[in-house]
Formats: C-alpha cells, structure tokens, sequence
C-alpha cells in the first residue's frame, strides 16, 4: 500500500522526497480521475455539438479591462499559502511527522510565504500596467458547452465532497459523533474529520442535482448531457477505485477466511479454524469494522484462488493502509505500520475492473444509440447492478431497523437500476429539437 506519494516514490524508484507525503495517493487518483473524466466529457459535447445536438449561447464579454487592486491583493494571498504551507512543508523537517495536521495548523515559513506573494502580487501588477493605456472594448462571444466542463468539473468536485459526506453522515450517524468528538478533543485533525468517511453514492446524486441546476441555468440540453456524463462517470469512477485500492482507505470487503496475514505481512492459506481464531484475537477491530455485536456473527466467506490467479486477487491484508486499521506489521515502526489479520476481498479493484469493462461498452454504444437518455439509462442500470453485486462481500452498514438489513448503498443501486429502466423506456417522449447551429 502506497498511503501518499512518498511511499509509492520510495518503492517504485528508490527516490526519498518528503515533500509528496503531502499529496494522499487516494487525493491523487481522485485528481487523475476529475481530469480524465473532463477530457472525456469535453471530448462527447464536441461531438455532440458537431452532430448539431447541442448548441451555443451568446455572452457580451468586456475585453482589455484593467486589473483591480483587489486582483493584486489576491494574488498575493495566494501566492502567500502556496510559500507558507506547500513550499514551507520542503523546508520545515518536523512538517513531514503529520503532513495533514501540518497544513491545517498555523505553521509555516514564513520567508518563503512573503517571497512568493510578492513574486504572484508582482506579476499581477505588471499586467496591471501594460493594460493601463488600453481602451476597454465589448464583444459578443459564443459560449459552447464543452466550454464549461472546467465549471461543470469544479461543480461536481465541491458539490459531490459535500454529497458524499452528507450521506456517510445519515449512513452511519454514531460514526460521525465519535469522530468529531475525537477533533473536539483534540484526538485527530481537521482533515482526518473531514475527509475520513465518504459516501460514493452521496457524491453522485447531489452533484448530479447541481450539474442539472448549472446545465438548466446555462441552456444545456439536459438528456445530452446525461449521455455525455454516462461514459465520463464511469471511468472516473474506476480511476476513483483504484485510488481506494492502492491507499488502501477502509473501502475493502469482507475478510476471506480462505487466507491469514502472517506476522510480517505475508498472506498464506489458513488451517481449518484458524481464520476464525485470527478474528477472536483481533475482535476489537473487527467488531466495529464488521457492525457485529459477536464474532460469531461475522460474515467471512471461504474463496481460495484458482485457475493459477494470484492470491492477493482473492484475498488481500492490506499492508501500510492510509487508516492504519488492523494489527501492527511486525518490525514496522512508526505511521502506516498495520495490516488486516484475515486478508479480505480486494473490492475496490473488483470495482475498477468492472467498471472499465462497462466503461469501454458504454464507449462503444455512445454513437449506435441515437434517442438521447437512453445511453445515460445504461449507465444507471449499470451502474447499479455492478453497485449491489460488489455490496454482497463489502464491508458496509446495514439498516437493521429495515426488512433484509439492506445497506445503503444497496438502496439507491436497487433505485438506479428502477430508474435507468424508467429513463430507458420514457425517453422516446423526452426527445428535446435539434440545436439551431453547429460547431
């Protein structure tokens, strides 16, 4: 496991920079995953704009505006953080013992924050100087949709970080008390509460409703859209998984009583009811990370590899994890030290291979299938059943107050799918005309 990128440098290329234990290897993928699916997204509303299906709006722009002193200012302010906290952590030694508390705290440097405000104030205010003497002019500029993917992207970042923390909040509400009584107290940081615990499903449905608002407001077509997104949303999901697997953040599946860890990280095959003891010794992990009252209760299916598959397809420990949950590695010493005893399903990467695979059908299909909706109702349908499937061995909270204790993740790709299916045979008497210009 790779919990930032200093790990991933250290083992991949023996290089040791302390500056990338900021940069958290799930933030990372997560980044590549945005920046992938804007190009994708860009790329469908080309086509789509080329094929007449979406057209432009007209926005009077004022060219040549001089630069206020606020943007002056600003610029500085930022170019001020950047010194003080990023190029800071490089230079202070003791920024690197807790990276994350180290840019939520008030430490920094100081000399290198002032060096590189001024340097971004400067610059601003030479452009200020070179448009002094020119006259402002207006002109009316066509807007196109793909010209706002970046707004459409930043939308969907802030919009679904706030969805996905909402719903891991009503998901599992003691969860959340406990971890911000632990910041209360001073227990952990202001990035380890706000950042541990997010729900997927969250992200989705309350960027999907402020995309829709923003594509409303900006007169795109919503239903070209939706397909534009259908293929854009699933490979930034698989990208988004992949980041899970190689931090290892908590989103794994239930254990494998196929397998154990041994001391030092190594996953071998167990005895008979070996696994089991493993879950007795380790009950105080694995009571709350399985939701279970007993070990007798928990759920750890027996799956050896075949087929001369690897093991770790079938049962992975999890070693180094980003949450540092689990028993300690032996001769491991400080952060990132611990592994998981009973290995378990690996179902980040089930969920990266599935959905790439869905990816690449939703890729192929995007031109074949002519009546708009439909494409982005695959992608529900898809994307739900791949959703319940994977929930089957994931470790999540059930609702126990609910017949069959569903989770609630189980719910809304239960929902998708309906939905899908509706969207799927509404679409016909949703048709929207033909934009009035192409690209």
């Amino acid at each position: 496991m790779y919990p930032n990128l200093y790990y991933a440098f250290e083992d991949l290329f023996g290089i040791k920079i302390k500056g990338l234990q900021l940069i958290n290897s799930f933030g990372f993928f997560v980044a590549i995953a945005f920046l992938i699916g804007a190009w994708v997204l860009a790329k469908e509303l080309r086509r789509k704009e080329a094929e007449g299906l979406l057209g432009y709006t007209e926005r009077t722009i004022t060219t040549n505006q001089q630069i206020s002193w606020f943007d002056v200012v600003l610029n500085f302010v930022l170019g001020f953080f950047l010194g003080f906290k990023i190029i800071g952590a490089f230079l202070i030694d003791s920024a690197m013992d807790d990276p994350q508390a180290f840019i939520f705290s008030s430490q920094g440097h100081l000399v290198a924050g002032l060096l590189v405000g001024l340097f971004f104030g400067g610059w601003k205010f030479k452009d200020k100087r070179q448009t002094a003497s020119l006259k402002p002019e207006k002109r009316v500029v066509r807007i196109w949709p793909h010209d706002r993917v970046g707004d459409m992207t930043i939308y969907a970042a802030i919009f679904g970080f706030a969805g996905a923390k909402l719903f891991d909040i009503l998901e599992s509400p003691a969860a959340f008390i406990r971890s911000w009584n632990e910041w209360q107290a001073g227990n952990s940081d202001a990035a380890g509460f706000l950042f541990s615990g997010l729900t997927i499903y969250g992200g989705l449905i309350i960027a999907t409703i402020a995309i829709i608002v923003y594509a409303r407001k900006h007169k795109i077509n919503v239903l070209h859209l939706a397909d534009a997104f259908a293929t854009t949303m699933m490979i930034a999901y698989a990208i988004g998984r992949l980041g899970c697997q190689v931090s290892g953040d908590g989103d794994w599946g239930v254990p494998n009583g196929a397998y154990i860890s041994t001391p030092d990280a190594k996953i071998v095959e167990a005895a008979p009811g070996q696994a089991n003891m493993a879950l007795q010794m380790n009950a105080a992990f694995y009571l709350p990370e399985l939701h279970i009252d007993s070990i007798s209760q928990a759920k750890h299916p027996s799956t050896k590899a075949f087929a001369g598959l690897p093991n770790w397809l079938f049962a992975y420990n999890y070693p180094h994890n980003v949450v540092e949950a689990g028993s300690k590695i032996q001769g491991c010493e400080g952060k990132f030290c611990s592994q998981l005893p009973v290995p378990a399903y690996p179902t980040p990467l089930y969920e990266v291979l599935m959905c790439t695979f869905l990816f690449f059908v939703l890729w192929a299909l995007r031109k074949r299938i002519k009546l708009a909706g439909r494409l982005a109702a695959l992608y529900l349908i898809f994307n739900g059943i791949e959703r319940f499937l994977i929930e089957q061995i994931r470790v999540n909270v059930p609702y126990d107050q609910l017949p069959f204790q569903p989770t609630q993740a189980e719910i809304i790709s239960i929902l998708l799918v309906i939905c899908g299916i509706i969207l799927y045979v509404v679409a016909p008497k949703l048709q929207p005309k033909p934009a009035t210009a192409k690209a």
